[in-house]
């Protein structure tokens, strides 16, 4: 059993995993463009890999639950966790506590982010949510690395699908603080790993529904005439205009500079949902650039494998473990 019960103890892979800490990333009066309503966060199980995992929509309160290693393993190096679920959702689990858990085993510390999801009616500038709730926690993370016994200097993000997407934004766009930092502390990750991740915006690569989520804008009625189309609807999603200037700004290859950090790519030739070409451009521009990065790519998997790619003989967390003990 792989499922975290974060309130309680339980029995998982022959072992006690104890209660995690969770975090809220902002005092409840004072989470940046909130919009008050009758919204009520709700999560949806699904079956993977013979357990069911938690799918969670309309996050209303964002937060980051707390996955420490031993003491007398810990690297002092730590990784906050973006889970994907093409910013409509977030697979908590597969995409997220179970890659913490892996990690914390490993002596790095791992934090989830629950993070809050593009939607006009609960927020304003929806577009920029998402990067907020991430330098948010950078900010608590390296705030409270005393406390945590990790390194402020080591402290990676990782994404899988849109969370990718958000992880690779948070380590092109740090320069700009979406949040408010009085102390001024470094928002920018040590170092990314990005699994299956989408990277570009543009129509020919991007995952349609992650581009309209985040950027997109339709009147709520004429969205839902073109999604009862289902036969159409990627078509119909992907003909969506969508402002330029967002595209360019939201496409991560486009905004690699000389000082992004070290990246760790993973990702299946086959994935018809992310296309690999977003993390093969990704990888060129940092090559441009001279940044360190490393890949981990399958012949065959597809997309939303998160840890375990059950048609191959080595899965990527091994690789990439061995990768952030370099940092």
């Amino acid at each position: 059993m792989k499922k975290t019960i974060v309130f309680s103890l339980m029995l998982a892979a022959g072992y006690l995993v104890h209660a995690q800490q969770v975090i809220p990333l902002y005092e409840a009066e004072k989470i940046p463009g909130a919009i008050s309503g009758n919204f009520q966060e709700v999560a949806y199980n699904f079956p993977f890999n013979g357990e069911q995992v938690r799918f969670i929509v309309n996050v209303i309160t964002p937060d980051l639950t707390v996955y420490l290693p031993e003491a007398s393993k810990n690297t002092g190096i730590a990784v906050i966790i973006c889970p994907g679920g093409g910013y409509a959702g977030l697979a908590v689990d597969h995409e997220g506590h179970h890659i913490a858990r892996k990690l914390s085993e490993n002596g790095i510390a791992g934090f989830v982010l629950k993070n809050r999801l593009p939607n006009a009616a609960m927020m304003t500038n929806k577009e920029t949510v998402p990067l907020q709730d991430a330098q948010r926690a950078i900010q608590i993370v390296r705030e409270n690395a005393a406390k945590w016994a990790v390194n402020p200097a080591k402290i990676g993000i990782a994404g899988s699908s849109a969370g990718g997407h958000l992880a690779s934004t948070a380590g092109t766009h740090y320069q700009k603080a979406l949040i408010a930092n009085p102390g001024n502390t470094s928002l920018r990750p040590d170092f990314m790993i990005l699994n299956y991740p989408v990277i570009s915006f543009a129509d020919s690569l991007t995952h349609h529904g992650s581009r309209f989520n985040l950027i997109g804008s339709m009147e709520q009625s004429e969205f839902d005439k073109l999604m009862a189309d289902r036969e159409n609807a990627d078509r119909n999603l992907a003909a969506i205009p969508v402002p330029a200037e967002l595209i360019a700004e939201y496409s991560g290859e486009l905004n690699v500079t000389d000082d992004t950090p070290p990246v760790f790519i993973t990702h299946a030739v086959d994935d018809n949902v992310v296309k690999i070409q977003n993390s093969l451009l990704f990888e060129a521009a940092l090559r441009q650039h001279n940044r360190p990065v490393e890949t981990f790519f399958y012949a065959r998997g597809g997309h939303g494998y998160g840890m375990d790619n059950p048609t191959a003989g080595v899965d990527w967390p091994e690789s990439c473990i061995r990768w952030i003990l370099q940092r």
